[in-house]
């Protein structure tokens, strides 16, 4: 949790410790000055009795992690150990005794260790299938591991381990490389085609890994132990070179990536079962294909009133053409910073204009901008946000075609769609607020929460006439069909029913994306740098956020901005938690997920 004062630390420690025992917590006397109002809605916010609980779950879990932190049957055992343990100790808490926000509390730490343990066994699979090319791993594992549980050593015993080890890589290479033709086709012993390349393409990563394990176990002993660089120096240089050159061959010769070119679009599918495992964790009771055929009435949606804004654009229902005309209108290089200013300026007195959100001072005051280099944009092409706000544009050193790329896709009514996403109502304010009020549940993290409060915003904006003219609307229609788009291209791709190629030809058809940007977009979401359901949770959180605003805002029981800041102080959570919070539902312990948040499309 963030630094505090002596006093305000002890104040939270005696409720907790309170409500932990079942006790009340005294009110202050009539007579006693009242406490700032920040301190006020400090101490309601930190109600739950599992604060210490979740704190030395994920205190102990960090620890762990960074002892176990090579991939391997070691730190797998081990935190398997762990995860069972704590699921043990769970089973013990005095379940019923926990007010609203224990049990909150309660039931999101159960379902992040169920959820671990998932991941786990996925983990382990994947391992798995990357036996044929790794053989050697363990080796290198091994070694780390004694190491760590044991600094003593034999020199001429290492060095016999390595010499051993080169010898593995060498016949391995050599195996595969009578098995796989130059070109990366499989001869009649491996059909399956894309998956050797995955599992391939996987593994080249997973050297990388290896390399850095045997570095780290060399650097202990280097120059320390009198014996050690003597024996060991040579066949650990040799077994570094023989490591790098094998994740080159598997590149070239399997996965078809020659030295020098980009790297083709890889990904790595989890299949159905790891993906409504995925959905379980993040507390969304639907179906892969009952998620992809809402946003597909999502994208439909976005499409008819693309076509409203092109005829008021003069364009008739080619919507393209008025996409076209909207990408033209950009900022000349070096005045982009100044936009994204001006920008952020302007969402932040149309929130403050209509009493939407309460914005901190301070929250105003630090945030910052970088500019994103060419090399980030491959895979981020637009802006990035937070505290720090990452701004897109071309720069000197890109090629001309990609600069006139980057340079329309950044254009004004694009970034005017996107800054109060990435600063204020959206990332920024997300993260100024849960470092302050509840930050344990950082634990319980999820794009749900995190980009659909972002997304959610968008709507409500859009539903506020943010937008001021049809260019205006097709900037935030773009980035609103955009979020359907990539719930139907990454659970599609995921199930293995779309390629990656065949996602970025429907970014291009059915967006608008220009090419290397929807290449960088697809490249991000399929290569492992997010999770399976990061680009989906855009949407359907924001989805979650506009339902729980039609149950608890246009029925009365809250005003906007009383709704949005409990939202705030309530931490990060799947929007189902949030919805039982606000409720102030008691949680049975065995609580499931059950909201089935998405009605009929919007209207006209």
């Amino acid at each position: 949790m963030p630094p505090r004062s002596a006093s305000a630390y002890t104040a939270l420690l005696a409720v907790g410790l309170l409500l932990a025992f079942g006790l009340t917590v005294p009110q202050s006397s009539s007579a006693q000055p009242a406490s700032p109002p920040a301190v006020d809605a400090l101490l309601q916010s930190d109600s739950s009795a599992m604060i210490p609980v979740v704190d030395r779950f994920a205190d102990d879990r960090a620890a762990l992690r960074r002892r176990y932190d090579a991939a391997g049957p070691e730190r797998w055992a081990r935190m398997r150990t762990f995860y069972n343990q704590w699921l043990d100790e769970l089973d013990a808490v005095r379940f019923g005794r926990l007010g609203v926000d224990g049990r909150i509390d309660h039931v999101l730490l159960q379902n992040e260790i169920q959820g671990a343990l998932h991941r786990l066994d996925r983990t382990e699979r994947r391992h798995a299938e990357m036996e044929r090319y790794l053989p050697f791993a363990s080796t290198i594992t091994s070694l780390y591991y004694r190491w760590r549980a044991d600094p003593a050593l034999d020199p001429r015993a290492a060095a016999d381990t390595l010499a051993a080890l080169q010898d593995t890589i060498e016949a391995t290479q050599e195996r595969l490389s009578e098995q796989f033709s130059h070109t990366g086709s499989p001869t009649t012993e491996s059909p399956n085609t894309e998956a050797d390349r995955v599992a391939a393409h996987r593994a080249a990563k997973a050297i990388g890994d290896l390399r850095e394990n045997l570095e780290a176990w060399y650097a202990f002993y280097d120059g320390y132990h009198p014996d050690f660089t003597w024996w060991v120096e040579a066949p650990y240089e040799k077994a570094q070179s023989d490591l790098e050159a094998y994740a080159r061959f598997l590149r070239r010769e399997i996965v078809g990536v020659e030295e020098g070119q980009d790297a083709p679009l890889i990904g790595d599918p989890i299949g159905a079962e790891a993906l409504k495992a995925d959905l379980r964790h993040a507390m969304i009771p639907y179906s892969p294909e009952e998620l992809i055929a809402l946003a597909e009435q999502e994208l439909d949606w976005g499409r008819r009133q693309m076509r409203a804004a092109a005829r008021e654009m003069g364009h008739g229902n080619d919507w393209r053409a008025a996409l076209k005309e909207v990408k033209t209108r950009h900022v000349e290089p070096g005045q982009q910073p100044t936009l994204a200013r001006d920008l952020a300026e302007e969402a932040v007195s149309f929130l403050r204009d209509r009493d939407l959100v309460t914005i901190p001072p301070m929250a105003e005051e630090v945030w910052r901008m970088q500019m994103l280099s060419p090399e980030m944009q491959r895979i981020a092409p637009y802006f990035l946000g937070g505290e720090v706000v990452r701004v897109a544009f071309p720069a000197q050193e890109m090629s001309h075609e990609n600069k006139l790329m980057s340079i329309r896709g950044n254009n004004r009514h694009f970034s005017r769609a996107v800054v109060h996403h990435e600063l204020i109502p959206g990332h920024h304010l997300q993260g100024f607020m849960t470092d302050r009020y509840n930050a344990h549940r950082d634990l319980f993290s999820t794009p749900f929460w995190g980009e659909g409060w972002a997304l959610y915003w968008e709507m409500q904006l859009w539903d506020l006439d943010f937008p001021r003219s049809p260019e205006d609307r097709i900037g935030m229609l773009f980035w609103r069909n955009h979020r359907a788009a990539r719930i139907i291209f990454s659970l599609r791709f995921h199930l293995g029913e779309m390629s990656g190629q065949e996602a970025v030809d429907f970014l291009v058809r059915e967006v608008g994306h220009e090419r290397a940007n929807a290449e960088a977009e697809v490249r991000r979401s399929i290569i492992g740098t997010y999770p399976p359901l990061y680009q989906a949770a855009y949407m359907l959180g924001g989805l979650q956020f506009r339902a729980l605003h039609d149950e608890l805002v246009e029925n009365g029981d809250l005003s906007n901005r009383e709704f949005h800041d409990r939202i705030l102080r309530g931490g990060r959570m799947p929007v189902e938690m949030v919805r039982a919070r606000l409720q102030r539902r008691r949680l049975p312990k065995d609580y499931a997920p059950q909201w089935r948040f998405a009605g009929a499309p919007q209207a006209e």
